[in-house]
């Protein structure tokens, strides 16, 4: 297998650009009426800032012929960031357990392959040709607020798709928001943006 290879720096068809204003400001106010519905799903008010999803994009890794899953998409901000750095469209896996927001990135991303279910589910929800074939997988759910059972969950059906990859967490707490040690997990924060409401870090997670 080739290289992994990092989401390049060079910006995404004229198509996409153009269409990046609009569901933006779309995405915002359904982002804050799911808050305002079920805060803790959530994790924030407002959607990541272009800061953060720079920063996320700039970690993640994959070769030719894989694919990048991101797990609670929302509202598709650091969707659009990946496909903007190069990130081939059916390439991206968004997966996002709300329906109102899934219908809204299949809306604002066209050619890419949403999938709205259960990201404690992945291996029933991934598409055959996504088998084995993982680069990275980003998880923006708020783990943190999951009792230790729910949290080994999670790693079972991240690793039951991309086996030993580990995963990339981005979270607002200042220290590891798992408990990686008991996880079985080496943990690593890649990098901190005080330029995100609240301030963000990256987290990088892999079997131990």
């Amino acid at each position: 297998m080739t290289d992994a290879l990092p989401l390049s720096t060079t910006t995404g068809s004229p198509d996409r650009q153009s269409t990046g204003a609009p569901p933006r400001a779309a995405g915002a106010g359904l982002f804050l009426r799911r808050w305002l519905a079920n805060p803790l799903q959530m994790g924030s008010v407002v959607p990541s800032s272009p800061s953060l999803c720079r920063r996320i994009a700039a970690l993640t890794r994959w070769a030719p012929g894989e694919y990048v899953v991101e797990l609670g998409a929302g509202t598709g901000v650091l969707s659009r960031t990946l496909l903007e750095q190069g990130l081939p469209a059916d390439r991206l896996l968004p997966v996002e357990i709300v329906p109102a927001m899934a219908t809204h990135l299949r809306a604002t991303l066209p050619g890419v392959p949403v999938i709205e279910g259960d990201a404690f589910d992945r291996r029933g929800a991934l598409p055959e040709a996504a088998r084995g074939r993982i680069g990275t997988v980003i998880c923006g759910i708020p783990l943190v607020l999951l009792p230790l059972e729910r949290q080994r969950r999670f790693l079972e059906s991240v690793e039951a798709v991309a086996p030993g990859r580990g995963f990339l967490l981005y979270t607002y707490c200042i220290t590891s928001p798992l408990p990686w040690r008991k996880l079985g997990l080496s943990a690593r924060r890649e990098a901190w943006t005080p330029r995100n409401f609240p301030p963000a870090s990256v987290w990088r997670y892999a079997p131990a």
